[in-house]
């Protein structure tokens, strides 16, 4: 089993390094890939969850509604909440994307000072490997989800480096929207309303001059029942108004290169 997980790893390392090489036009943050092609009017959404899930089937009704596929990361503790299985089943029989957001979705990092790992090499390698062995039990295979979407998107290079030699690629969020923060609630310092986020995109789009594209817009399947005021409500706005601005909403792979 060893010896399979280490060729796989090396295959997989193998079939990233062309990719990356092939499809240069992506942008990286500590070595993680954050955004796609600055030059082409496509965004990609993504969806992460671990303990919530109220959002998910109005999500993807949503989805299907309009025709879009996202992409979903989930941690091992969500795939194995018994709750959430009927969900992520319809989230793979719709074709939508999903991926792995660590085991027990570990920080990674000290807030305080991003150099300094919370966490040895093993320790990563063993909460993300049972992540994937979690998502086996879905049908979905190491090599066909090859992306990484670290907990709390937050990580350095040494997490990117150690992801890498594992055979997969971390990305995260495309910085510059505030779309990440719909699971503050009101008791939080950092609070920050659904019409305040939606305001965040639109004005993002309209002060630089490639606008959203290549970006990868973040936000979660579910937040609990703190938050009352729910941007996945916001999506089918969201949707309505990128098409008409003429973006293209592509899946993940479009968006980063992997045809």
């Amino acid at each position: 089993m060893k010896t399979k997980r280490t060729f796989l790893g090396l295959f997989m390392a193998f079939l990233l390094s062309f990719y990356q090489e092939s499809f240069c036009q992506n942008q990286y943050l500590y070595d993680g890939i954050v955004r796609g092609d600055k030059s082409k009017k496509q965004v990609s959404l993504v969806l992460t969850g671990h303990e919530f899930a109220e959002g998910g089937w109005d999500i993807l009704k949503t989805l299907e509604k309009n025709k879009v596929k996202a992409s979903f990361f989930f941690t091992g503790d969500f795939y194995r909440n018994h709750e959430f299985e009927k969900l992520i089943k319809a989230i793979k029989y719709h074709g939508h994307f999903l991926g792995a957001h660590s085991d027990k979705h570990l920080l990674y990092c000290s807030w305080e000072d991003r150099s300094q790992l919370l966490l040895d090499r093993y320790t990563f390698s063993k909460d993300l490997l049972d992540n994937y062995e979690e998502m086996k039990r879905f049908g979905i295979e190491q090599e066909n989800t090859i992306y990484f979407l670290p907990p709390y998107e937050y990580y350095n290079e040494r997490i990117s480096e150690w992801t890498t030699k594992l055979g997969f690629q971390l990305i995260n969020f495309s910085s510059g929207t505030r779309t990440q923060a719909d699971y503050t609630e009101p008791s939080m310092s950092n609070y920050i309303s659904s019409k305040e986020i939606y305001e965040s995109i639109w004005e993002y789009e309209e002060k630089n001059p490639e606008g959203l594209n290549g970006f990868i817009l973040l936000m979660h399947v579910g937040v609990g029942e703190k938050r009352t005021d729910k941007f996945y409500n916001c999506l089918p706005q969201l949707i309505d108004r990128l098409k008409k601005s003429g973006y293209q909403i592509v899946p993940l792979e479009t968006l980063l290169g992997k045809q």
